[in-house]
């Protein structure tokens, strides 16, 4: 897999659990969970002796997921990630030395970072993407803010301190592609081999990044003398208030749109707000939905091909 494809997985995916794992036998039915949680990746640290196994196991067992090799300290432990088939490499700090081994040897590797100079000197070395560690020790979002305004180019993947309770705030950072996290896979639920709760905790960390709610309701008129006639009424009936746009009638606070000409949908459609679209829709596509045009999704919006009681169901980004 190229290196674009791979960072636009991690972007898609928008979380990175990060694992020590101390049995290598535990590594397959850990990552099935982080799967069957809708979260198919897992950055293996190599704080343990079975860092290695536990990454070619993952690999031979479960060829589809993202896995890559964090805590990679030296040049052997780059050696050991690649033979093990780590898709990236994650360090803690940034180690000149170490990150020239690995661009050498064709890895990708996303280096910690804590100051401006050193992520000055990864965009030396070329590099465009870095971690931020330890991302809540070291100032949390409002420093990320302030040290990365400047760096344009440089996006980030902030670890340590992540939760579900400061999730989101981070995410909704644009120069971030995604944060990296324990709370998911924490040691006590590994050691119990507690995968239910895993997968759990990934479903529910997913869905709180993702931030999916109803936004509205379309209503298909066959003409816009209907459709605002239809808002006129509504606005009548119940003091809903209408506003009238170019291809549409929106009234109830914009929670109810009255097309003025038919969008997908036999009757219309129901529109499910997130905070990225293009995060939704690949959580959705794992779990089997397909979407009706994806190259809708830069632009904010796409529909699923299937309707729902006669109701297109299209997921749009909040404002």
């Amino acid at each position: 897999m190229s290196k674009e494809a791979i960072v636009k997985r991690i972007h898609d995916l928008g979380i990175l659990p990060v694992i020590a794992i101390e049995d290598a036998e535990k590594a397959v039915p850990l990552a099935k969970a982080l799967c069957d949680g809708g979260l198919p990746a897992a950055e293996i640290t190599f704080r343990t002796a079975c860092a290695k196994e536990a990454i070619m196991k993952i690999r031979k067992e479960l060829p589809d997921m993202l896995v890559g090799a964090g805590t990679v300290l030296t040049k052997q432990q780059v050696d050991e990630a690649l033979e093990a088939g780590s898709e990236f490499i994650v360090t803690p700090g940034f180690n000149p030395e170490i990150v020239k081994y690995a661009i050498e040897k064709g890895a990708i590797i996303m280096p910690g970072t804590a100051t401006p100079g050193e992520m000055e000197q990864a965009m030396t070395l070329g590099l465009d993407i870095v971690k931020f560690f330890p991302a809540e020790q070291n100032g949390g979002l409002a420093k990320l803010k302030a040290v990365s305004a400047p760096y344009s180019k440089l996006r980030f993947i902030p670890t340590g301190g992540i939760n579900a309770a400061n999730l989101t705030d981070y995410i909704k950072f644009p120069k971030i592609i995604a944060c990296g996290g324990t709370w998911m896979v924490k040691k006590d639920l590994i050691d119990s081999e507690n995968w239910a709760e895993i997968t759990r905790l990934t479903e529910e960390a997913v869905r709180s990044m993702l931030g999916l709610e109803f936004a509205h309701m379309g209503i298909n008129c066959k003409s816009g003398e209907e459709a605002l006639n239809a808002a006129k009424l509504l606005n009548t009936m119940f003091g809903f208030g209408y506003n009238d746009g170019n291809s549409s009638c929106f009234t109830a606070e914009r929670k109810i749109e009255l097309c003025k000409s038919p969008k997908p949908g036999k009757f219309g459609h129901i529109a499910i707000a997130t905070n990225s679209v293009s995060r939704a829709a690949e959580f959705f596509k794992a779990k089997g939905y397909k979407l009706l045009d994806e190259s809708t999704i830069p632009s904010g919006m796409v529909y699923f091909k299937d309707e729902f009681m006669g109701f297109g169901v299209h997921l749009v980004r909040k404002k």
